[in-house]
């Protein structure tokens, strides 16, 4: 684990750390508020998946492109989204990134390249697609990245959006997160074959399977397709490994279901990305003792802060019901 963290520099490597904390102390705090019931939305929370979205989204700039899936809270902390429109977008609240009419699931912050996220599996693929194809006929050196689940492979569209983004050579980086559950349906019960990152070998496109826990070696190969892609226009498909902890949807764990068990579970907690990196921070002299309590403690406030925003918003007015549908022209 962690191999050639030295070409790595220490600020960057403190950086990612401090992103998969927040993004684990954010889902923490989600779970635990969860049950009072007032955010009337599903949650799909990305617990011991959070070395994806921290290195994935590391080395992209902000105006670069991302599309996020129904489990898109670590992708759009990463990307840099505002922590208290999410979190009032939880809470239905008209200072919500989606103005409350989205919830969990439909997570926006243009702003900073979050571009969306869906509800519907692949939903996002096609559209970072097109978003690449108006990037290259601009002239501009941006990438679009799509984040989609190991459930999306199955899905038509993303080879029509391979072989697309092959044909016209086009700087988009498929990233699949690689859970291994697609609600409670393991990979080997979908899929012949433990391939996914090389499905795409017969068009042309060499896929790169990662450690997805490794948070090292996920932005070091990241950074590597995201360079390749904004300067040689070339996409890229990345099959990154790793482990959901809580149930598909909802806090806790949901090993009751008989799909996976506790041993299981408890194995992969066991090498927890979060708590592995940071030991290992510690022990190289990386993450000094008080930098660690500091990043704790401004996280902590972020946080707080952000809930105490949402619970103190105002709920939409009935009078805005329709105010941001689409309408039929006849």
């Amino acid at each position: 684990m962690f191999e050639n963290y030295r070409d790595i520099p220490s600020a960057v490597l403190v950086d990612l750390y401090k992103t998969m904390l927040k993004i684990r102390k954010v889902q923490r705090a989600i779970e635990s508020e969860y049950p009072l019931d007032e955010m009337r939305t599903p949650v799909h929370l990305c617990i011991g998946q959070e070395a994806v979205a921290a290195g994935v989204c590391a080395d992209l700039k902000r105006k670069d492109f991302v599309y996020s899936n129904h489990r898109g809270h670590g992708h759009y902390i990463a990307k840099g989204g505002c922590l208290k429109s999410m979190i009032a977008e939880l809470y239905g609240r008209e200072t919500g990134c989606s103005r409350g009419r989205g919830g969990s699931m439909h997570l926006i912050d243009t702003s900073v390249g979050l571009m969306g996220s869906s509800s519907i599996v692949g939903g996002g693929i096609s559209i970072a697609t097109g978003t690449a194809l108006a990037v290259k006929m601009r002239k501009q050196k941006k990438v679009s990245v799509v984040f989609l689940g190991d459930g999306a492979v199955d899905e038509g569209v993303l080879y029509e959006s391979v072989n697309f983004a092959l044909l016209k050579e086009l700087p988009v980086i498929y990233v699949c997160e690689n859970n291994l559950f697609a609600i409670c349906s393991s990979c080997r019960s979908r899929q012949k074959f433990d391939n996914i990152y090389k499905r795409f070998s017969g068009c042309g496109l060499m896929g790169h399977r990662v450690n997805g826990n490794d948070i090292v070696e996920t932005y070091t190969v990241a950074k590597k397709a995201i360079e390749t892609a904004r300067i040689l226009s070339k996409p890229a498909f990345l099959e990154l490994k790793t482990y959901r902890w809580c149930g598909h949807s909802g806090g806790g764990a949901d090993t009751d279901l008989g799909y996976r068990t506790d041993a299981e579970l408890k194995k992969q907690q066991a090498i927890c990305p979060v708590k592995s990196f940071e030991k290992f921070l510690v022990e190289k002299s990386i993450l000094k003792e008080k930098i660690k309590i500091k990043i704790e403690r401004e996280i902590d406030r972020e946080i707080k802060n952000a809930f105490d925003f949402a619970k103190k918003s105002p709920l939409p007015e009935k009078k805005d019901l329709m105010k941001y549908l689409y309408k039929s022209q006849s």
